[in-house]
């Protein structure tokens, strides 16, 4: 089987697992199939376990010199694969989470084939970061710290790495007023829905368009019958910025928030999530990509500000040279339409492996002798 054959069967393979966040069942099945693939490689992982979520964990030994850090959750939920099953057309294959980021996934694995130092590579695999990484921002701070270097999997941009993250926030605001009959005495009542209209128009208002920062409310729900006036709403709300600071002064203002309708209470819960990821980070490992692209004789490498953010966000807060966006090229992460192109997997492959082995202090190779376009 070609190494082409190979990474497309994976691909099938993991995107044919459905992985929502939260769906125990499927993500230890997709971690089973990775298990698989690694343990040849780089032996069993460490199973780590945060309020009953479960993350894999390569650790590389002591003193590894590159984590490669990914996840396995999809934002897609389950049943989706019934209407979009994995298909390959020409050199573009489509299915759920196959940009964002399974395909991420499998370049790990099909690179891990070729590094001349696997002993210095850590991998960690993370259940929940479509949701925040609520459960393993810990262990990713800890195991960015143990390394120094991380290498995140993500999408590229259009094939663009990415050199600087927003950050983000992410806040819940629950309304309680109190219940009454719609048509006998809706005066008696104290509607949380209106509540909920105000906030949802007036907090866009604390975004900044010239620094970039957005403040979005993304989800509501209020309301229990058509009669029946709502006692109670929750807004969720969305916040990406450039800066601590800009994150900092939304934070502020979100806690501050007050009832615009009389009898209604306001409760503000969440806070910053994810630092920005800042240029400085990336420098380093950015010149190093492109020293092996151009030794690979692959395409010019081009660097880009994401305005979304990842889990680079948190390697790079502490410290941790950090380089994001070394998946393929593709588009349409959480969409119906979402693809990845097989050929960018394969130069990927060539790349991460590498920085891989420059990174780790390999014997540098010729790309004839790195290649995995081959038979």
């Amino acid at each position: 089987m070609s190494a082409r054959d190979r990474v497309v069967e994976r691909l099938a393979e993991l995107v044919d697992i459905e992985t929502p966040t939260g769906d125990a069942d499927g993500l230890a099945a997709a971690q089973r199939l990775i298990r698989s693939w690694l343990h040849p490689l780089i032996g069993e992982p460490e199973v780590e376990v945060v309020d009953g979520i479960e993350h894999l964990l390569w650790p590389g030994g002591d003193a590894p010199s590159v984590l490669l850090l990914g996840h396995v959750d999809t934002v897609f939920p389950k049943g989706t694969i019934l209407e979009r099953p994995f298909r390959l057309e020409g050199d573009d294959a489509t299915g759920p989470g196959v940009f964002d980021m399974k395909a991420g996934i499998v370049i790990v694995a099909e690179a891990l084939e070729q590094v001349a130092r696997r002993g210095a590579v850590s991998v960690l695999l993370t259940s929940d970061e479509e949701t925040g990484s609520l459960t393993s921002r810990g262990l990713i701070e800890r195991e960015a710290a143990r390394a120094g270097t991380v290498l995140v999997l993500e999408p590229s941009l259009d094939g663009a790495l990415k050199i600087a993250r927003r950050g983000g926030s992410i806040y819940r605001v629950d309304l309680t007023g109190r219940a009454a009959h719609a048509g006998l005495e809706p005066w008696k009542g104290r509607s949380a829905l209106t509540e909920l209209a105000h906030h949802v128009l007036a907090l866009p208002r604390l975004a900044d368009d010239e620094r970039g920062t957005t403040v979005s409310p993304t989800v509501a729900q209020a309301g229990t019958a058509t009669n029946v006036i709502p006692e109670r709403a929750e807004l969720r709300i969305d916040v990406r910025a450039w800066t601590l600071d800009e994150l900092e002064r939304v934070d502020t203002e979100m806690h501050r928030l007050e009832a615009h309708t009389d009898g209604v209470s306001v409760a503000v819960s969440g806070g910053i999530n994810r630092p920005p990821m800042e240029e400085t980070v990336s420098a380093e490992l950015l010149d190093c990509a492109r020293r092996v692209a151009a030794r690979l004789q692959h395409p010019e490498i081009e660097a880009v500000s994401a305005g979304g953010a990842s889990d680079g966000n948190f390697t790079a807060a502490v410290g941790a040279r950090t380089l994001d966006g070394l998946g393929p090229r593709g588009a349409g992460a959480h969409a119906d339409h979402e693809w990845v192109s097989i050929g960018s997997m394969m130069e990927r492959i060539e790349l991460l492996v590498g920085m891989l082995d420059e990174l780790t202090g390999a014997p540098a190779q010729h790309p004839e002798e790195n290649s995995v376009t081959g038979g």
